[in-house]
């Protein structure tokens, strides 16, 4: 049963749309991400135009954004301050990156771009990833020793001007920090698509110091807000925002994220960071691959 996407201009079998969403939302709830930096290239790969599937995208990490927020916030495990900052910066990034997607775009090089930023990125999370779990992996056939207590780190970047405190993560640094994390962030997530918590988080800990179980909460706060702002620049600016594209992921992911849940629970910390990992360089792999290798057709008519 075939589909008519409006804005991607093309038809697409209605139950493929459902199972990606589906797979993507059931990867999510395996390994406790947001897909997005999954959603996009896979969405290429069934043949949706990169500038769609990246608009598109950022529709369903708000979607999910929106349901873990709450959750955490009804454990109050959000740093509401902290995730007002982020947002902030998150916005200006966001809006820079729309009018870089905009630029790229008008000269023809967007799917290029998309592409290899998505190469570059993936490759670096996914060996990133792979390492660490890894390591997690040996130390475990190792004898078990007491972890070494590590006092908090303070780094040059703290002391630097408007420095504000943060009560719920008991920081008191400068807010030029978090907006700068939050501002690549937005980038990200305009020009790519992704929700970008995968750099977010390991910035919040190492970087800013924030305790780990306010971390993922506030991640969300922000991944939401930021998002939301940028499916709307995309859809007003672009026309890049596809409804009925994004409704069919949203409805598959939700049903996947449950399924993926139960699954992972079944599977230790290290193990899923493995498998996790060897998805994201296969990926990886394959976009690579489709950049490097000879088209089938090297001719094309532009509209």
């Amino acid at each position: 049963m075939d589909l008519y996407l409006p804005v991607a201009e093309l038809s697409v079998n209605l139950l493929l749309l459902l199972g990606l969403g589906a797979a993507v939302g059931f990867l999510s709830g395996v390994f406790g991400v947001g897909g997005g930096f999954l959603i996009t290239p896979l969405l290429i790969f069934v043949g949706i135009p990169p500038a769609v599937a990246v608009g598109t995208a950022a529709s369903q990490v708000l979607a999910s954004s929106v349901s873990g927020v709450l959750a955490h916030l009804r454990r109050g495990a959000v740093d509401i301050k902290m995730g007002l900052v982020l947002t902030a910066g998150g916005f200006l990034g966001s809006a820079a990156g729309v009018l870089v997607f905009r630029w790229l775009a008008s000269v023809g090089h967007i799917e290029t771009a998309i592409a290899l930023g998505f190469v570059l990125l993936l490759a670096i999370v996914g060996t990133l990833m792979l390492i660490e779990s890894s390591r997690a992996l040996w130390r475990q056939r190792l004898p078990a020793a007491r972890p070494p207590q590590r006092a908090r780190r303070h780094f040059l970047l703290h002391r630097l001007p408007l420095r504000m405190r943060f009560t719920e993560s008991r920081l008191y640094i400068s807010a030029l920090l978090p907006l700068s994390v939050g501002a690549v962030v937005g980038l990200l997530a305009a020009v790519l698509g992704v929700g970008g918590a995968f750099v977010m988080i390991p910035a919040m800990i190492y970087l800013i110091g924030m305790p780990t179980r306010v971390v993922v909460g506030t991640s969300l706060l922000q991944v939401g807000f930021v998002t939301a702002l940028t499916t709307f620049l995309h859809a007003y600016n672009n026309q890049t925002v596809d409804i009925v594209l994004a409704l069919l992921l949203i409805v598959g992911g939700a049903v996947g994220a449950q399924l993926g849940a139960r699954a992972g629970s079944a599977l230790r910390g290290e193990q899923l960071r493995v498998l996790f990992a060897l998805l994201v360089l296969a990926v990886c792999a394959r976009l690579a691959w489709d950049l490097l290798a000879e088209p089938a057709d090297p001719f094309s008519l532009a509209p």
